[in-house]
């Protein structure tokens, strides 16, 4: 069998919130959208924000954010600085600009409005 990564599907709690979050701050194009579910175009793959279900959403605690073990990871063509600066401006989390030796890309990670974990990688 050979695999071919297609999408990614995010489980949120505001789905306009988070469509309003990767459409502003990364330009990503809406391929498909109803009234729970948002399919993005993120180049090579894409990203699915799908509701979390009614059953569900009562459980969870008003501003609950979530942990959980996935990262997004964009390329991206502008200076991570530059962007870094532009996301702090707009109050997203983000950590410090990272690298490691012998690798040509910057890293600098952030947080969504719902803690889902994303990267920015540039090259140095």
């Amino acid at each position: 069998m050979n695999a071919r990564l297609a999408t990614i599907i995010l489980f949120v709690q505001d789905l306009q919130l988070l469509r309003n979050f990767y459409v502003e701050n990364f330009n990503l194009k809406i391929i498909e959208e109803d009234p729970v579910w948002i399919l993005l175009d993120a180049g090579s793959a894409h990203i699915g924000l799908h509701k979390i279900g009614d059953q569900y959403i009562e459980r969870i605690e008003a501003d609950q954010t979530f942990s959980n073990n996935i990262k997004i990871v964009f390329d991206i063509d502008t200076d991570i600085e530059s962007a870094r600066n532009e996301l702090i401006s707009k109050k997203v989390e983000m950590r410090e600009i990272k690298t490691f030796e012998n690798y040509p890309f910057r890293l600098c990670d952030g947080t969504d409005p719902e803690g889902n974990v994303f990267q920015l990688k540039s090259k140095k």
